[in-house]
């Protein structure tokens, strides 16, 4: 049977581009005022979101400098009376907000010298030697090699050749879902198609991908992947350690994110919001939180999509990126790793084509040039954004869980009310 993965269904009661559901427009993201947030403003804007029924609830963590975060919320964790406030603790999933998360894991080993920018995918997972590419993309899955390997500045960037069942269309979609590549959860109904075909682990995830022909060859083309999932198989045979495991111990237990999982336990399923589709106003409960997939194990560690986060946790990650590589006198990453993470790694002649920053970075895109020039963010499929800017000392995260994440102009909205204009 054929994998309906999760855009799909969330077309059926939205009737957006699957494309434009994928990718987060950035269109020169302006950062935070070096000033304290206008949290006045900010705290209008989100208040007349859920007055207007545009969500059951939503929570901003906002930074500049040396100080706290301000933590701004409106709203419940449901659409229901009796549902929990949310606030700075409350677990959103952040789908693709995992991907600078498994990025800055890779440039730690990239620090340490276990793994290096230009290296060769195929040092970490051998099946990707002689990778080839699609000489017909619309007529089948003829191949021809590929003129160069695929290396890992490749997956940080989205530039490897590799698919994504959220954007790849035609015959190779069809194989991708025949082999189970769908790295991603979202709810009970589609999640049980998902496994009868995906892997069940990083190491057969990623051996898998290897036989697909990629859709151009490595270095030539910037187009949102299945890199980061891969990246994740590499940054676990390159530390030793399984991926997760690699997460926990270098990034969230030294920068106290506390409530980062994949998999959230049993005991703060209180804390995790619903997720909802829209048609119009009308909202339906995707993925209840009392009920959701996320309180049972992945079948694998999604290094590209598979994180539940706190607002609270994702501005101290956010915060360290800010900070050079440290928090609270912790330190994960050198600045010199953090300056090169957050600059534009793209292969030369190959343009970021999601929106106008200019460049992209380790998972994230890069502004360039202009008044946000510095800022380094990505965001995630259910309308979470995140966006840091190391040269202004500024950072903002904001989490809410809807599908199609467009239905409102976060972005637009946000950074206006912040002062940060666009």
């Amino acid at each position: 049977m054929r994998v309906i993965h999760w855009f799909a269904m969330a077309a059926v009661l939205a009737p957006t581009p699957l494309a434009a559901q994928a990718l987060p427009a950035v269109r020169a993201q302006a950062s935070v005022p070096a000033a304290r947030p206008r949290t006045a403003a900010v705290q209008a804007l989100f208040d007349g979101y859920v007055r207007d029924r545009r969500m059951p609830g939503i929570v901003g963590a906002f930074g500049t400098g040396d100080a706290p975060p301000v933590f701004v919320s409106a709203g419940r964790i449901a659409d229901d009376p009796r549902a929990g406030r949310a606030g700075p603790d409350t677990l959103w999933r952040i789908y693709s907000m995992t991907k600078p998360v498994t990025a800055m894991a890779a440039m730690m080993l990239v620090e340490e010298g276990k793994m290096g920018l230009d290296q060769p995918l195929s040092n970490f997972v051998p099946r990707f030697a002689g990778v080839r590419v699609l000489a017909r993309p619309d007529a089948g899955l003829e191949s021809r090699p590929a003129v160069r390997p695929i290396t890992i500045r490749h997956l940080l960037t989205h530039t490897s050749g590799l698919g994504y069942t959220i954007v790849t269309k035609g015959p190779l979609l069809k194989e991708y879902e025949r082999l189970g590549l769908v790295p991603f959860q979202v709810e009970a109904r589609t999640e049980a198609l998902a496994r009868a075909a995906r892997p069940t682990s990083l190491k057969d995830f990623a051996e898998r991908a290897a036989t697909a022909p990629l859709i151009a060859d490595p270095g030539t083309r910037w187009s949102y992947s299945i890199g980061l999932d891969v990246l994740a198989r590499a940054v676990e045979v390159a530390a030793g350690v399984p991926f997760e495991r690699f997460l926990a111990t270098r990034l969230f237990v030294p920068l106290g994110m506390t409530s980062t999982f994949f998999t959230v336990p049993a005991g703060e399923a209180g804390r995790l919001a619903t997720s909802y589709a829209y048609l119009g106003a009308r909202g339906v409960p995707f993925d209840p939180g009392a009920a959701s997939v996320w309180l049972r194990p992945p079948s694998f560690p999604y290094g590209g999509a598979g994180l539940v986060s706190s607002a609270r946790d994702y501005d101290r990650f956010l915060r360290m990126i800010q900070n050079g590589g440290a928090l609270d006198g912790r330190r994960v990453l050198k600045p010199e790793t953090v300056r090169l993470a957050t600059s534009n790694l793209l292969p030369p002649g190959v343009r970021f084509t999601g929106g106008g920053a200019g460049g992209y970075g380790a998972g994230g895109y890069v502004v360039t040039a202009g008044p946000a020039r510095g800022t380094y963010g990505w965001s995630g499929a259910a309308g979470t954004l995140a966006w840091v800017n190391p040269l202004a000392g500024t950072r903002a995260t904001v989490m809410v869980n809807y599908f199609p994440p467009e239905r409102v102009p976060l972005r637009r909205d946000v950074s206006a009310a912040l002062g940060a204009g666009l």
